[in-house]
């Protein structure tokens, strides 16, 4: 399999992401809801249980548009999916360990650890809307960081930056000719 088949294989598979982006984008979007009503120790809360159903989720999604919702067996790509949530895993205990020291700084912190994490998204899908979607999520936690915007706010921002991108996303690959099947 090819770089080309790997990646076509990972958009058919996951409808490109854009459930991924969609669901990660409510559960943001839900957390600076959370925020803004009851502080910032639940929004924190929020986003971590809330984090657990991304992946179902956006699997889930995945198969309600017609897509299988699990990339070929033996694509090469899986192992960087994989990798890739892992170093996600260890930036959630930095980000909550972060929080235990000034919890103002778990979102922003969030933020720096998904927008890394999606720059390797460009390799897994074959887009470099991915590498624009990292960059601005990064470049949305350092600000809110530096500037100390409001925890809610942050959060809200974080959701409905995503949420844009996974429009953005869903309108590429539904723009792509048909879904490309590879064999293993």
């Amino acid at each position: 399999m090819t770089i080309n088949q790997a990646q076509a294989n990972m958009r058919d598979s996951y409808f490109g992401g854009a459930p991924g982006l969609l669901v990660s984008g409510l559960v943001w979007t839900i957390a600076g809801l959370v925020a803004a009503v009851s502080g910032a120790q639940p929004a924190v809360i929020a986003l971590l249980i809330g984090g657990m159903v991304i992946h179902p989720g956006a699997v889930g999604v995945s198969k309600l548009l017609g897509r299988p919702g699990a990339h070929t067996k033996g694509n090469p790509l899986g192992a960087l999916a994989l990798e890739s949530t892992v170093i996600l895993l260890l930036g959630i205990a930095l980000a909550f360990a972060l929080s235990r020291w000034r919890l103002e700084l778990f979102f922003p912190a969030m933020l720096l650890v998904i927008g890394g994490r999606y720059l390797t998204f460009q390799t897994l899908y074959g887009s470099r809307t991915y590498w624009l979607c990292g960059g601005a999520l990064a470049a949305l936690g350092f600000a809110a960081a530096l500037l100390k915007f409001p925890v809610a706010a942050t959060a809200g921002a974080g959701g409905l930056l995503e949420l844009v991108f996974a429009a953005v996303v869903f309108r590429q690959v539904r723009g792509e000719s048909q879904p490309v099947a590879t064999a293993a």
